[in-house]
């Protein structure tokens, strides 16, 4: 009995059961596939990404790049210089220097304008007299001969003839009067000498006048003027009563008058006498 039940008991035996060791080879292979997993979809979130920006074939840092300085261009208002940004504007009135030649250049023009100021104020202050210098214009007509200063703004002193040092004569007629009074042209004609200083005249103007010369040349003088007083230049033509400059006292004189001189061929006359005639 106990042989027939030994190959019973050897039949139903349980099989053999598996050991520790290969339950961690069966823990591995599923760690691994789980790691293979994670990892592929990784690649493909990274593959999902990146691609786009290669087919578009720039770098998404250049985009960036490229649109600030567009957006830079677009507000841009101004640059500065460090050479001019150490130029201080100078503002005056309308004006606006920021450069060191345009600082002179409207320094200049300041000066010049006080220069400006500073001369008109002086012409101010001149004596009234030169309020007149126009006044006996009106009255002179074309052709007419005039006394070459108005009436009672002078005293007749030394006349033609009238005896000098050496054995001179006095070649003209001096009409007296304080400095700055008026002279006048005696009749129309051409300025031939505009000087500041005409020998013992002082400063002179001298004036032809060919239409009342006929056959011979007739010129009048007017000297010992005021220094920058001569208001016409050599060339100028002018007409009876015409402005001419001022009483003074330079050149050969021993006062303020008009030293008035009439002259035909070159040769002085008595401008008296050749005022009484012409005079009208």
């Amino acid at each position: 009995m106990a042989a027939e039940l030994e190959p019973s008991e050897k039949s139903v035996a349980a099989p053999p059961t598996r050991g520790p060791k290969h339950n961690r080879s069966a823990g591995g292979v599923v760690r691994t596939m789980r790691t293979v997993v994670i990892l592929s979809a990784v690649g493909a979130l990274v593959a999902a990404i990146a691609l786009p920006a290669f087919a578009s074939g720039a770098p998404t840092t250049q985009a960036a790049a490229v649109t600030s300085q567009q957006l830079a261009a677009g507000h841009a208002q101004s640059i500065v210089v460090a050479s001019e940004a150490t130029a201080a504007p100078d503002e005056r009135s309308a004006f606006t220097a920021t450069t060191p030649d345009e600082i002179a250049q409207k320094k200049a023009a300041d000066a010049a304008a006080q220069a400006a100021k500073a001369a008109a104020e002086a012409a101010a202050a001149r004596p009234a007299t030169t309020s007149l210098r126009t006044s006996m214009a009106p009255i002179a007509q074309p052709g007419q001969v005039i006394y070459p200063m108005a009436a009672g703004s002078y005293t007749l002193t030394d006349g033609y003839g009238a005896p000098r040092d050496g054995g001179r004569i006095h070649t003209g007629q001096d009409f007296a009067a304080p400095v700055g009074t008026p002279i006048y042209a005696a009749a129309d004609g051409c300025v031939t000498v505009s000087q500041e200083s005409y020998g013992g005249y002082g400063v002179t103007v001298m004036i032809s006048h060919p239409a009342l010369s006929g056959a011979n040349a007739v010129s009048t003088l007017y000297g010992h003027m005021t220094y920058g007083s001569r208001a016409v230049q050599v060339g100028q033509c002018v007409t009876a009563g015409q402005y001419l400059g001022e009483v003074g006292s330079t050149g050969w004189t021993a006062g303020s008058c008009l030293h008035f001189e009439v002259q035909i061929n070159g040769t002085p006359i008595d401008p008296l006498a050749w005022l009484e005639v012409n005079v009208r």
